[in-house]
């Protein structure tokens, strides 16, 4: 039975991956909460689940020209350095502290995405409220054009 749950998380993750939104900030804690994996083998299991999804949405994002290579190139060469530096020192850390330090990098990046989404909103909204005041003197009426 254990099987189909690392099926669905493995769906799960595929998923996240192909958005782009890195399917390891669904698996790793799946595999470390649900499944009792270590931190450190949960993030090789990731790694290893992470190139062919990788290969295959890069594909993807390529064929529809959403790739950057100059930008891209930028950020492999300095990530491969610093990946082998991080790399030794996940492999070091005891797993409380790697799962600790996980945790704060998910609750960062939740946070940050979270204040950008609902500026992006505020800043949409009032726009939207512009719009409709230009489209409101043009036409001659107050009928509101937006929900």
């Amino acid at each position: 039975m254990e099987i189909v749950f690392y099926i669905i998380a493995s769906v799960l993750s595929g998923i996240i991956a192909g958005m782009g939104m890195g399917g390891g900030t669904f698996l790793i804690p799946v595999l470390t909460i649900f499944f009792s994996i270590q931190q450190q083998t949960a993030q090789g299991i990731n790694l290893l689940a992470f190139l062919p999804t990788a290969v295959v949405s890069l594909i993807i994002h390529f064929k529809n020209k959403l790739v950057d290579l100059k930008v891209g190139t930028m950020i492999v060469c300095t990530g491969v350095v610093f990946s082998i530096l991080g790399s030794l020192l996940a492999t070091n850390l005891k797993s409380r502290v790697l799962q600790i330090c996980f945790g704060v990098f998910l609750l960062i990046v939740g946070t940050m995405q979270t204040i950008f989404t609902i500026k992006n909103m505020v800043t949409k909204k009032s726009k939207s409220k512009k719009q409709q005041s230009k489209y409101k003197v043009v036409i001659g009426t107050n009928i509101d054009l937006y929900d």
